[in-house]
């Protein structure tokens, strides 16, 4: 069990000119593991203040809601998403021709969904030219949308993955340059392109981008300002690059050879070793034909649905630190709001499900740099919370009944999810 030293009604006093909320629930998941026989989350403010056995009494005069056979757990975290995506094919084409406004609407139509699936907490891994960082600072009073962190345009080369997003730089003076302009700019992350991407025509998905004095020269500039560092990398000398560079991310780590994926066990102790996360991006709409660039990497690989699951398992029994996130929002098959899809993946791979809703709670808040404030059932802790019917833990599948979604203690209406303001994630950079 998970209390504050005081007990729910010594916090009555603390309460006054603050809303305040408990959320009964008859199983609970505390970010880590279950808490044995449910339990009675107390909030003031956008904070938890306590997490009692649900048979704790709450505060009098204190709204309840209840929900007996469901299971209460803090609000999910997708690590990977590019809220300027449209999530239809060709989003990262179709980015250069919308205008700002426009753009802004697709932004708030992402953050509905995530919030609508019990996503509370995005890390947005690639705008174009700034639109998420600009959209968080314009915005100046919250109604309901997740959390954002946010990298700015990704870093990539000249005709690189993503060139047309804002990022280019080659040298490792305009690499570091890049770098103290997000670092200025208010970015948590700093993203760098280290292989080529499928979404890119022109770019080699198994070949590395930069070499490893630029990736360094990225990675060197980024920890001096207290940034943190991922790593789009497909390709398995990217994914080597990047640990040999000292990054701290690394997206997709897909292993990608002309025969298929391949993961030396050196490379994965390595990986597990240097404590580097790893954000598998799995998670898809079932049935959904691929676009044209995945389908061609696909064939040219002989990599299939089921490889990549089986690819997580290896990282998971080497020790690697999983997170989940969907790489949302990029097409048909990927968008916007089916972190639970990403989650279940881990779970069809043989990963026990009590550490696949870790990757998408307490383990994606260490990656957002978010520790101490999210991904937990605890006092202190940002009220960001979700109740799903039934028992993820027994079946995953239980996250795709969202009873209730919770922001800042604050019940999200079904009508009202997201917007017209966002909450910046900016005051707590990513470790």
């Amino acid at each position: 069990m998970i209390t504050d030293r005081t007990g729910p009604q010594d916090h009555v006093t603390s309460t006054r000119d603050k809303s305040v909320l408990a959320v009964r629930a008859g199983r609970a998941f505390d970010g880590r593991a279950a808490v044995p026989g449910g339990a009675l989350v107390l909030c003031v403010g956008s904070r938890i203040i306590g997490v009692e056995p649900s048979a704790t009494r709450a505060p009098a005069g204190w709204p309840v809601a209840e929900f007996p056979n469901a299971t209460v757990l803090p609000g999910l975290i997708d690590c990977h998403v590019h809220l300027c995506g449209d999530s239809r094919n060709g989003a990262l084409d179709r980015l250069a021709g919308y205008s700002d406004p426009e753009l802004d609407q697709v932004i708030e139509a992402a953050l509905r969904a995530q919030l609508h699936a019990g996503v509370t907490t995005v890390r947005d891994l690639g705008d174009r030219q700034w639109a998420v960082l600009n959209w968080r600072q314009r915005a100046t009073a919250v109604l309901f949308s997740p959390t954002i962190v946010a990298s700015g345009p990704p870093i990539t080369t000249r005709g690189g993955h993503c060139w047309h997003l804002g990022g280019q730089a080659d040298s490792p003076d305009e690499l570091r340059g890049a770098v103290r302009q997000r670092a200025e700019r208010g970015a948590d992350v700093i993203k760098v392109m280290a292989s080529g991407g499928v979404m890119t025509a022109g770019t080699d998905v198994l070949a590395c981008q930069y070499s490893l004095e630029q990736l360094r020269a990225v990675v060197d500039e980024a920890h001096a300002r207290g940034l943190a560092v991922t790593t789009h990398a497909h390709g398995l000398p990217a994914v080597v690059q990047a640990v040999d560079a000292g990054a701290d991310g690394i997206e997709h780590c897909s292993c990608l050879t002309e025969h298929g994926i391949e993961q030396p066990g050196p490379l994965l102790e390595r990986i597990a070793a240097n404590k580097i996360i790893v954000c598998p991006t799995m998670g898809k709409v079932p049935g959904v034909r691929p676009p044209a660039g995945v389908a061609a990497m696909t064939q040219r690989t002989g990599t299939t649905w089921e490889t990549r699951q089986a690819m997580t398992a290896r990282l998971h029994r080497a020790g690697v630190t999983l997170v989940s996130g969907v790489d949302a929002g990029i097409s048909d098959g990927k968008p916007h709001g089916i972190l639970a899809l990403a989650i279940a993946d881990l779970v069809a791979a043989g990963i026990p499900a009590g550490y696949a809703l870790a990757s998408a709670t307490s383990l994606a808040a260490e990656a957002c740099g978010l520790s101490g404030r999210k991904g937990l059932l605890r006092a202190g802790y940002d009220a960001d919370l979700i109740v799903v019917d039934g028992d993820p833990l027994t079946d995953i599948r239980a996250l795709d009944s969202v009873r209730a979604v919770y922001v800042h203690g604050q019940a999200v209406p079904p009508e009202a999810a997201a917007i017209p303001a966002a909450t910046s994630g900016s005051d707590s950079h990513s470790q």
